[in-house]
């Protein structure tokens, strides 16, 4: 069976879209299907492509056995909804041509979280009269809506008109939330072809490991309770939430030893970089994105992980990716998202739940933990013990079965 799987992130960009994709990739490789990627240069989350890389109009190369096209695209930074829309196009454009030199393709998967991905994967379904999957990992653009970054318009009703197009003519949609598949199912989606395939963590990679000391004292952590953020600082997350719990703990007796790590890149990094230190902030450490070989060095230096996202309604309905991560590496989780997600955390007991945006709730969950070891250790276990259910070896062969079903069909 040859996949062509079209999508506009992959390593050695390190988001959540890119892992999921080559994770799986490589699986079905593993387990003998051809696969071939298209995807553009890596520049996600800045607009800037990365060492090694150009953005050409076609560029091969060959990764864990994977086929990977590199085709031209506009590239801007994660911002402004204008840039990023002429991105996401020009992608479409050059993906779809790149697919008509592919060969004996069985199927085509698109996956977002923006949809003109699944727009390229569907004409490419039709041209070559094979299957095509959606891979829904975002409901957009209701999600342009919920970080604020245009509100109801023309422009959104046609997209919104755009989206629905895609769900009804796509072969199967595969979700990464149950809360996806009720709201596709509200839509009037037929739920016979929307299958839920959550998000999981590479457990080969992401697996328990003692501090780091070295980088611990290069950093100057050491003999510090570090509760840690990492991920893209993007307009969904609301980081802010942090830096309010970061000021309020800097004047807290109990919080002396408390620092904040923030590891990553994106478009409100600059602003928060800047409120920190209008705040006069000392308990706060922002890193740029590593490589994905290093990341779990920095992982390893957190005895908590903050994971949060605004509080909408939408957000409820998503999965964050670090979650499985954090259970993998054994990391207790402070976690500010309601929903599918929060259940998680309390089913498994990995870790205490906060509301999004409350930064005295957070700063409270944190001053517990920080003073109570026996919990901190119970988390830990819990989540190295409940990552197996989430293990990306087990859920990429899982997707290969119901993309080889539609084959078959």
């Amino acid at each position: 069976m040859h996949i062509l799987f079209l999508s506009d992130n992959f390593p050695p960009e390190v988001n959540a879209p890119a892992s999921r994709t080559f994770e799986h990739c490589r699986e079905w490789v593993a387990l003998g299907a051809q696969v071939t990627v298209i995807t553009c240069a890596p520049n996600y989350p800045q607009g800037k492509v990365f060492d090694g890389y150009q953005n050409r109009l076609w560029q091969s190369e060959i990764v864990e056995g994977i086929h990977v096209i590199r085709v031209w695209s506009f590239i801007t930074a994660n911002e402004g909804f204008t840039r990023r829309i002429l991105d996401y196009i020009s992608f479409m454009v050059s993906a779809t041509l790149a697919a008509f030199f592919m060969r004996k393709v069985n199927i085509v998967v698109g996956t977002s979280p923006q949809f003109f991905t699944a727009c390229a994967a569907w004409l490419v379904g039709r041209i070559k009269c094979v299957p095509w999957v959606f891979e829904l990992r975002d409901i957009w653009p209701e999600s342009i809506k919920a970080v604020g970054a245009m509100s109801d318009s023309l422009t959104i009703r046609l997209l919104v008109r755009l989206e629905l197009f895609l769900y009804r003519n796509a072969t199967s949609i595969i979700t990464v939330t149950h809360t996806f598949k009720s709201i596709l199912i509200q839509r009037g989606i037929d739920e016979k072809k929307i299958q839920v395939l959550t998000n999981g963590v590479d457990l080969n990679h992401f697996v328990p490991r003692e501090k780091d000391s070295d980088l611990a004292y290069e950093l100057g952590l050491d003999n510090k309770f570090v509760a840690g953020y990492i991920g893209t600082h993007g307009m969904a997350h609301g980081l802010e939430t942090l830096l309010d719990a970061a000021q309020l703990i800097q004047s807290r007796s109990g919080g002396e030893n408390i620092c904040f790590l923030f590891l990553g890149n994106g478009v409100k990094k600059t602003e928060l970089v800047a409120g920190a230190k209008s705040r006069g902030l000392t308990n706060i450490l922002f890193l740029d994105s590593v490589c994905k070989a290093d990341v779990t060095r920095y992982w390893s230096l957190l005895d908590t992980s903050i994971i949060h996202l605004r509080k909408t309604d939408l957000f409820a309905s998503v999965i964050p990716s670090k979650l499985f991560e954090c259970m993998g590496m054994g990391i207790p989780v402070l976690h500010g998202v309601a929903g599918e997600s929060a259940q998680i955390v309390f089913t498994e007991q990995v870790g205490e739940v906060f509301e999004s945006g409350n930064s005295g709730q957070l700063v409270e969950l944190l001053l517990d933990l920080k003073t109570d070891p026996i919990r901190l250790n119970k988390y830990r276990k819990n989540g190295i013990d409940a990552s197996k259910k989430y293990d990306r070896k087990h859920l990429a062969a899982k997707m290969l079965g119901i993309l080889g079903g539609l084959v078959n069909k």
